[in-house]
């Protein structure tokens, strides 16, 4: 389910302390129910190499597709990416997040994990078209339990980034978003 951005804005993240110049662009509630410590459980999931949470025929597409464009196209070169076009997110962390647990990268999709406290997790990537956050909070959800909550955090490059992540929005809020969600909570029990 979409959320509200207050729902990612009002909780105290580390994240908000060094993220400024980058925008929320969407915040989703994760069907992950679980306990006061289950973070730990959610990130080893999305570190998995186990590629499960893209299965859908319409998502793997649309996955092979960017990244055949982004070939054809050079807009994933490492040039273009963390420590060539922009600096690491880690090179603003405040000391205790720096010398603390930086947590697992990601197998599946190229993000590379910035920080992990027992709250939250953030991973980053960047190309030619966006510097992207990736946000994992652990919430408690009202009723003496817990969950996942995703947030995405972007900075698009120049111009054309802006162009991109205006047109992808849609498909990423009405095919990729709601798939990879509804697999999240499919293959949660797994992880146990």
């Amino acid at each position: 389910m979409r959320l509200p951005t207050r729902a990612h804005t009002e909780q105290p993240w580390r994240v908000h302390e060094f993220t400024g110049d980058f925008e929320l662009e969407d915040v989703w509630a994760l069907p992950t129910p679980g306990g006061p410590d289950d973070l730990d459980r959610l990130v080893r999931q999305f570190t998995s190499d186990d590629d499960d949470e893209i299965s859908d025929v319409a998502v793997r597409t649309l996955f092979a597709i960017r990244w055949r464009l982004g070939k054809l196209f050079g807009w994933d070169r490492r040039e273009t990416g963390v420590g060539s076009r922009v600096g690491s997110l880690r090179d603003r962390l405040p000391e205790d997040l720096r010398t603390g647990p930086r947590g697992p990268d990601l197998k599946v999709v190229p993000f590379s994990s910035v920080y992990q406290t027992d709250r939250e997790w953030t991973a980053e990537l960047a190309n030619r078209t966006v510097h992207a956050l990736l946000h994992i909070g652990w919430v408690q959800d009202g009723d003496g339990g817990y969950h996942g909550q995703m947030a995405a955090l972007v900075k698009p490059n120049g111009a054309f980034g802006k162009v991109y992540m205006t047109g992808i929005k849609p498909i990423r809020r009405t095919v990729v978003y709601p798939q990879l969600i509804r697999s999240i909570g499919r293959n949660w029990p797994k992880y146990r």
